[in-house]
């Protein structure tokens, strides 16, 4: 891959240059990835508690059947962040590759196509999504009785959908520039605006008009909308590298490389959402033939799980901005350090609240059931099976940020076909007839130690060293014997080429690079 190190002859320190982009390239490793990923592990907590807090108002002000509207409707809206997510993730490694190689001109090149394309693609779907909201919900099976709920709440959803896509983005462009604080601050702001604008919306409390179901929405459209403006104020007031001047304006013709990258690496790790979905979707099948009980047990369980994997989840994404800077820089000897560094946190990061939950479970499980519920045993006896097999599972978030940081995208997706519908389901739905509902259980941890395995020989002996985010960049020119390049090296053809490629390209920050 073309890249090269600029000189710090200046004596400028890191995080001056090139906007105030984080320089992740140097300095100690592991206090780096943890403090860079404790306000991303924030912001998932943050979403998290947000939708738990929608939903308690939604429900409790309107009734089941509003919850039921609001959740069917979420389930669409999940599946067009899963989109935005691989695309917003490849213009972060893009950024990320771009600040490691000081390279001012391709970091505004990604930016400018970026900006452009999820404008475009955000207003497509706002449109579409908004007139063609009856025929989703009733494709989806919509219960009638929720079904005008659904349409009115979808409907607003659909018109936030533009603030949403973007602010995703711009959270993504900001890690990938090294900053994971920012983001957090603005994910903060976000959720307490949609908190408290939830019940005064709904409610019609004040001033405020009674707009049921739409209330809930337009609470989330109006967070969106302030949060990103205020970002953005934020953004051009710190002369952030990620903004555009009107002079830089003409980067936001959509580079045809670049474009490429974004959608051809974006949309396998955008459907890996599809795919998790899709086989959680059959396991809670399974899962609700054994009765109420059983999937009541399994729901208080998903909730405990998805906590404990979200400090693995935030490690995977600081890992996976920490290791494009050094693939950009050309220091692969630190990426194979970020690669054990990172490994060891992952482990530790899952196993910590694992034995947390083990110790205080029957606490934990009555957060979600009654004291008195059936279900509490049969939760945990599931959790006895299921839980401990989060720490291997926690390893693969690590890796698969690492081997996305060069480019290499299908390994992961493969990773979680495997998990899912190659292991977890077949293995379930064969041996239930002789083990019952512990077969589903066992299912969990076999398919984690398989995808950690899998990952674990394709960092090992995977051609990932090799891969590329942009065709244009030569294979090859990535040291893959685990020596970084030497300060100084030479500006690469590939980097020349795409400056050129922008009409009279903004001045290089580091236009003295040898």
């Amino acid at each position: 891959m073309g890249i090269f190190v600029a000189s710090n002859s200046e004596g400028t320190p890191p995080s001056e240059r090139l906007g105030g982009a984080r320089d992740l390239t140097s300095g100690p490793i592991g206090r780096t990835l943890l403090l860079f990923s404790l306000p991303v592990m924030g912001s998932n907590i943050l979403q998290s508690l947000n939708g738990s807090a929608n939903a308690f108002w939604v429900s409790h002000a309107l009734g089941e059947a509003a919850l039921t509207a609001t959740s069917n409707a979420n389930n669409i809206l999940f599946l067009l962040l899963g989109v935005v997510f691989g695309i917003s993730m490849s213009a972060n490694m893009l950024i990320s590759q771009a600040v490691g190689a000081r390279d001012q001109a391709l970091v505004k090149q990604v930016v400018g196509t970026s900006a452009t394309f999820f404008l475009v693609l955000s207003v497509l779907v706002g449109m579409l999504g908004f007139a063609l909201t009856p025929a989703i919900l009733t494709a989806m099976g919509t219960p009638p009785d929720a079904r005008l709920d659904a349409i009115a709440y979808l409907r607003v959803i659909f018109l936030a959908i533009v603030f949403i896509y973007f602010f995703y983005f711009l959270m993504m462009a900001m890690r990938g520039a090294g900053d994971s604080r920012t983001p957090f601050m603005f994910s903060l702001m976000t959720v307490g605006l949609d908190v408290v604008l939830n019940p005064v919306l709904i409610m019609g409390l004040g001033p405020a008009p009674k707009m049921g179901i739409a209330g809930s929405a337009t609470a989330t459209l109006i967070a969106q909308t302030i949060t990103l403006t205020a970002m953005l104020i934020h953004l051009y007031r710190s002369r952030s590298i990620l903004v555009l001047r009107p002079s830089e304006w003409r980067v936001l013709i959509p580079d045809p490389a670049i474009l490429k990258s974004l959608v051809f690496k974006g949309l396998p790790m955008g459907f890996q959402m599809l795919v998790i979905s899709g086989s959680a979707v059959v396991m809670i099948s399974m899962v609700n033939g054994y009765g109420s009980h059983t999937a009541a047990a399994y729901g208080a369980g998903l909730q405990l799980w998805t906590y404990v994997q979200m400090p693995a989840m935030a490690l995977g994404a600081a890992v996976s901005s920490m290791a494009a800077q050094n693939v950009g820089a050309g220091r692969m000897d630190r990426v194979d350090r970020i690669a054990g560094i990172g490994t060891l946190y992952g482990l530790g990061m899952t196993a910590v609240p694992v034995a947390l939950i083990y110790l205080i479970e029957g606490y934990a499980l009555r957060l979600f059931l009654p004291g008195d519920s059936p279900s509490l045993p049969i939760a945990a006896h599931m959790n006895h099976i299921v839980l401990w097999g989060f720490i291997p599972f926690g390893v693969t978030f690590v890796i698969t940020g690492l081997v996305r940081s060069t480019g290499a995208v299908w390994a992961p997706l493969f990773a979680i076909i495997l998990s899912g519908w190659i292991v977890r389901i077949p293995f379930a739905m064969i041996l239930k007839a002789h083990f019952g509902v512990d077969a589903v259980w066992w299912s969990f941890p076999l398919g984690s130690i398989v995808a950690t395995a899998y990952l674990g020989a394709y960092y090992k002996w995977g051609g990932w060293r090799k891969a590329r985010l942009l065709d244009t960049m030569p294979r090859g020119s990535v040291p893959d014997t685990g020596q970084g390049a030497p300060a100084g090296v030479e500006e690469s053809e590939v980097a020349a080429e795409i400056a050129r490629q922008a009409a009279s390209p903004a001045p290089r920050a580091d236009s003295d690079a040898r």
